[in-house]
């Protein structure tokens, strides 16, 4: 896998034309996953107004190895993870849609690389939505970042234990955004397996986007 493939990979997208939406969220897969088994999650999270993107990552992975792996482990897959995403946010700016009408959500490792893009690219975004993952790096690395992320309303959920997730890495993660200025909401799922729920979509709908899901039936 060479640095340029994650750019080189297909952009899933639904809803309405970004020309036309109130907001676009944007969803990143999992290690294994694919855009077309994410795509309906952003639908799940979005009303009507929105647009939905979903990138594919090369080999259906954003980086090779764990999210708490040495950072130069990673390397270069995950600063091209980093670009292909930036790429996405230029996109909808292109459209007209400002950084805080863009939402940013994953599933486990797009939820890693979710929360990590946010962190280094800070500003006002229109949130960030995190099933299953925090900040990368290993477990002993300093996580703090610089930036305003300016009340940017941010959703963590996850299952404790987790089997990839600690969930002391999504506390600490969500402390470091919060020091950066998010408004965060922390969800934790006793038992809850590698997985999304149901409830878990409700609160996100509700924390980030002040949605109900009974808006949608």
């Amino acid at each position: 896998m060479t640095v340029e493939t994650h750019r080189d990979q297909s952009l899933l997208q639904s809803g309405v034309p970004l020309s036309e939406a109130a907001g676009v969220i944007i969803v990143l897969h999992g290690r294994g996953g694919s855009a077309e088994d994410i795509l309906p999650l952003g639908e799940a999270l979005g009303g009507p107004q929105f647009a939905y993107l979903a990138p594919r990552a090369a080999n259906h992975t954003w980086y090779p190895y764990s999210f708490l792996a040495p950072l130069e482990q990673n390397e270069p897959w995950l600063s091209a993870a980093f670009k292909r995403v930036q790429s996405i946010v230029q996109l909808a700016n292109a459209s007209g849609l400002s950084a805080d009408r863009i939402v940013i959500s994953g599933f486990s490792q797009g939820a890693c690389l979710a929360t990590e893009f946010v962190a280094r690219y800070p500003g006002r975004y229109g949130g960030l939505i995190a099933f299953t993952g925090g900040l990368i790096g290993p477990l002993d690395s300093d996580l703090t970042h610089v930036g305003d992320l300016a009340n940017t309303p941010v959703f963590f959920g996850s299952g404790d234990p987790d089997p990839h997730v600690p969930w002391l890495r999504v506390q600490q993660s969500a402390e470091v955004l919060k020091q950066m200025g998010a408004d965060v909401a922390l969800h934790r799922y006793p038992g809850m397996a590698h997985s999304i729920t149901a409830e878990e979509i409700e609160s996100a709908r509700q924390d980030v986007l002040g949605l109900s899901l009974q808006e949608k039936q």
